[in-house]
């Protein structure tokens, strides 16, 4: 298994958090992003910079994806191509993507990206908190234990 990560918008809080479990279970973590990013010295963590564009991480990350891989992003879109692979996506939130829920959550994404088209105001994800980063390292630990 790798763990490859959205890292244009990862909370920094996560990826540090990823840091250490790849470190500690010896796996290998590759962050993905358009942008320079400090990642500590590691033989289990890499960065791999993308040009600018829209889903140019995205598409990088379906590229090298194999099936037992983890994909950390908040990016319901990239989150169902990681699903129809048979691999694992998890938000920064510490909630996995699933069959079974990831077209009602597309379905909800394009209704608000609609009402927010056409002028109306939509409530964005609340703020990230420590039950958030909590949650993400919980789900993280049992993904990992179980491999």
């Amino acid at each position: 298994m790798k763990i490859w990560v959205d890292a244009d918008a990862c909370p920094v809080v996560i990826k540090e958090i990823l840091f250490k479990a790849a470190t500690r279970k010896k796996i290998e973590l590759i962050l993905v992003a358009n942008h320079a990013m400090h990642i500590p010295l590691s033989t289990y963590i890499s960065f791999v910079r993308v040009a600018a564009g829209f889903d140019v991480a995205d598409n990088e990350i379906i590229r090298r994806l194999n099936s037992s891989d983890l994909v950390i992003t908040s990016d319901i879109a990239l989150a169902a191509e990681v699903l129809t692979l048979q691999a694992y996506a998890l938000n920064p939130r510490g909630e996995f993507y699933t069959t079974e829920t990831i077209q009602s959550q597309l379905t909800m994404r394009d209704f608000n990206d609609t009402l927010r088209a056409s002028g109306i105001h939509t409530s964005g994800l609340a703020a990230f908190n420590q039950r958030d980063k909590q949650a993400f390292a919980n789900k993280l630990d049992t993904l990992l234990a179980n491999i």
